[in-house]
């Protein structure tokens, strides 16, 4: 006696949907311009209580395409999964990558996981010809810019 197998399997789909015509969204050519738009688009209302990964995605021109929740952790870390962030940047078509989180506790110092993340990450963004042009780390007050201080 035969069995018949069930083939059937999901359907993808690739979408980017905006609003926001391409000239009305923020250009970023520095550091500075990254945390003036992370200022505008970030809930500081919890920014010392729990720990959150980001990435603002950017076409050619450097114009943000959008910024992209990755993961939402405790109060000493959270995960930045590879393979969620590159699959949203590659789904929204994105020519580069800045990866940003914050620290509750107010330090800028990154710490030696944050740069074993950043080396992996910009590893894989030059593989996908997707590059990884920035880490920053946010506080309340401040930030700190991997390219800034060379450790990108």
């Amino acid at each position: 006696m035969e069995t018949k197998q069930n083939l059937k399997v999901a359907e993808v789909k690739l979408t980017y949907k905006t609003s926001v015509k391409a000239s009305d969204r923020p250009q970023i050519n520095s550091s500075v311009e990254v945390y003036t738009v992370l200022k505008e688009n970030w809930n500081f209302e919890i920014i010392e209580f729990i720990e959150e990964f980001k990435i603002i995605l950017l076409n050619r021109a450097n114009r943000v395409l959008g910024i992209v929740p990755i993961s939402v952790g405790g109060t000493a870390g959270t995960i930045a999964d590879p393979k969620v962030i590159f699959v949203s940047a590659l789904k929204c078509n994105a020519s580069s990558v800045i990866l940003v989180h914050n620290h509750p506790s107010g330090n800028l110092k990154p710490s030696q996981a944050d740069i074993e993340l950043t080396r992996k990450l910009k590893a894989a963004g030059q593989f996908l010809d997707l590059p990884v042009l920035d880490h920053i780390i946010l506080t309340r007050d401040a930030y700190f810019s991997f390219a800034d201080e060379g450790l990108i």
